[in-house]
């Protein structure tokens, strides 16, 4: 049997998952619809605001993490430089300034791949 012949089958919704995640640790969150939760964490130096949409056409699971950083004017090329080296070296995924929320904003949204076959991978 090749990849492309096996089926995958999904279990729970992962939205889901992620409330159950939320729910064992004490995290406050909302769920505006089936597909998309957004949290409230307290971290070490900051509180985040966590959001994860399920995107169901591509299967991809998006993640959205920001913290509140007041960035000075003068400083913002030097923040917008620094983002760029630390996206450099990441793998998936990429940070933000969103200076009009001071906030930074990590993104993510990892594809599954299960539904897909190979003729329909290449022709993406």
């Amino acid at each position: 049997m090749r990849f492309g012949e096996l089926e995958f089958v999904r279990h729970s919704h992962p939205v889901d998952v992620i409330e159950v995640v939320a729910s064992d640790r004490d995290w406050s969150f909302e769920r505006p619809c089936d597909d998309e939760i957004a949290m409230s964490v307290t971290g070490r130096w900051a509180d985040y605001s966590v959001s994860f949409s399920w995107v169901e056409d591509c299967e991809a699971l998006h993640l959205a993490c920001a913290f509140e950083l007041k960035v000075p004017e003068r400083r913002l090329c030097e923040m917008h430089r620094l983002l760029a080296q630390v996206n450099e070296k990441l793998l998936v995924g990429h940070f933000d300034l969103w200076n009009s929320e001071s906030a930074i904003m990590f993104r993510h949204a990892p594809v599954s791949y299960t539904h897909l076959t190979l003729p329909t991978i290449c022709s993406v």
